[in-house]
């Protein structure tokens, strides 16, 4: 039975004025990020982008008129990763004296009240337990789908959906959306910089149950969401798929091979993430195109992550 909150009143549309809010872009779609950044803006104390190494005369024009609205830009020369740019939005969000921090990704865009319905659900909770972190229930931009949080389990994870008014109890959050507060980092750590891109939420959350804190999803809070891109993996077999780019498979498949080890990580998410990870493996290399590009990839993140290797994808095989 999921804990169901008590009735609370209409959330309030001032700002959260103690949360920064942190968005980390590579590349981004100028007018998807435009639509992030005035969804969010209203609804907190700062927006802070942290932006990979994305060129383009029309991302430099667009950024400097954010700064202009007020909007905190950080442009990093290199692309260091998801994990070290959550990591250095932390350092700036507590110098600058914000009590909370929350995670969002380019492509994600928030509900009018998600913040105010996050924050008032993690100030309830923390009166009962130590809490890591809140996150909403995300829709799918392209099907509206809901999607459900998740407990580990073997050999399948458990898929709660919750209803209104519930705090769902759950082993991992989405990185985006994720409202956390800053002096958890304290205790748990900032995020892995090594892991680069994928699974940072996984070990984050990981590491947080770990040290004895919850995890909530909440079910009141709603955010659109889009997670790689749908593609028919056949002619032959009419099921539709997400399909990822040959340097992101490296990662998946390096930093699943990376996690399987970590203390931290419960030993049923190695257990039923194995045979995904061959599933996902093999089905790609056999559907999609170009099958050489994605099977070299893939190759080369089960190599170094039976070698230990982190950071980003080397240029070069060696």
């Amino acid at each position: 039975m999921q804990p169901v909150l008590p009735a609370v009143a209409a959330p309030s549309p001032v700002p959260a004025t103690d949360v920064c809010a942190a968005i980390v872009t590579y590349h981004p779609q100028i007018e998807l990020l435009d639509q992030v950044v005035a969804a969010i803006r209203p609804q907190v104390g700062r927006v802070r982008i942290f932006d990979n190494a994305s060129p383009g005369e029309a991302l430099d024009a667009y950024f400097q008129r954010l700064r202009g609205q007020g909007v905190e830009v950080f442009r990093s020369d290199r692309n260091v990763g998801l994990g070290s740019a959550i990591n250095h939005a932390a350092r700036a969000a507590r110098a600058a004296g914000f009590a909370q921090l929350l995670l969002m990704d380019q492509d994600s865009i928030v509900d009018a009240d998600m913040v105010a319905v996050l924050q008032r659900h993690l100030r309830q909770l923390q009166a009962q337990h130590p809490v890591a972190a809140v996150g909403p229930q995300f829709r799918d931009q392209r099907t509206g789908a809901v999607a459900p949080f998740v407990r580990i389990a073997f050999p399948l994870n458990r898929k709660l959906y919750g209803g209104p008014g519930q705090a769902i109890d759950c082993d991992f959050l989405i990185t985006s959306g994720t409202l956390l507060p800053l002096e958890v980092l304290d205790t748990v750590g900032g995020m892995d910089e090594g892991l680069f891109i994928d699974n940072v939420d996984i070990e984050w959350s990981s590491r947080a149950k770990h040290h004895g804190y919850r995890l909530y999803g909440i079910c009141d809070a709603g955010m659109q969401h889009r997670i790689g891109e749908l593609e028919q993996v056949s002619r032959l077999i009419p099921y539709r798929t997400v399909v990822h780019s040959p340097t992101r498979l490296y990662y998946m498949m390096r930093n699943r091979i990376a996690l399987y080890r970590r203390a931290e990580v419960p030993r049923r998410w190695a257990a039923q993430d194995l045979p995904r990870l061959l599933l996902k493996f093999v089905g790609t290399a056999v559907f999609l195109k170009p099958r050489r590009a994605y099977l070299k990839a893939m190759l080369r993140g089960l190599r170094d992550g039976l070698r230990g290797r982190d950071g980003p994808m080397p240029l070069e095989v060696d």
